[in-house]
């Protein structure tokens, strides 16, 4: 779910728009939000009164949105934090640690040791931090017009990931719904 692959095409052309994206930052904020979530996500939905269902469709919707950008190079999300820094907003959230990752955690959770998860996310940290850090060389290798293919050709890709994630959750939105309604007095 934490594709950093296949951001690449995210990661470069935030830095073509002038954004700096800061490697180390990104990994560490991303390990601590993914571990905090692992740990809290369930009290936290709770205390909002949101379920991972419904989470996890709203994920899915932003994913979508990013998905269309890169397919139609039109700008839906326009970044004007404080800064000039696309490491936070979009990178670490929501393309690293998002509505995906956070309902994967969850969902492990239910069926695996705590320590193999969090030894599977620290591994995957790893990946997220060399493929940050090498972004800049894929694209001098692969020149403008190949990354612009492989935007194209990830920006399908992470469409199927938003719809896979969407009807997974939509589908269990309307059984809970459905459930609700046959045991109503």
């Amino acid at each position: 779910v934490i594709d950093a692959v296949g951001s690449t095409p995210i990661i470069i052309s935030l830095r073509e728009s002038g954004k700096t994206i800061k490697a180390v930052k990104a990994t560490w904020m991303s390990t601590l939000l993914l571990v905090g979530f692992f740990y809290a996500g369930d009290v936290m939905l709770q205390l909002f009164h949101v379920d991972i269902a419904s989470f996890a469709v709203a994920g899915s919707i932003v994913i979508f949105l990013m998905a269309i950008e890169m397919l139609l190079d039109v700008e839906i999300f326009k970044f004007k934090g404080p800064t000039n820094e696309a490491t936070l907003v979009p990178l670490v959230f929501p393309l690293i640690a998002g509505a995906g990752s956070f309902t994967t955690l969850l969902s492990l959770r239910a069926e695996h040791a705590d320590i193999n998860i969090l030894l599977g996310l620290l591994a995957n940290m790893g990946v997220v931090f060399f493929v940050l850090t090498m972004t800049d060389k894929v694209q001098r290798w692969m020149g403008k017009g190949g990354v612009y293919v492989v935007r194209k050709f990830f920006g399908v890709i992470l469409i199927a990931v938003a719809v896979r994630l969407f009807t997974d959750n939509i589908t269990k939105l309307i059984l809970d719904i459905c459930t609700q309604v046959q045991t109503a007095p």
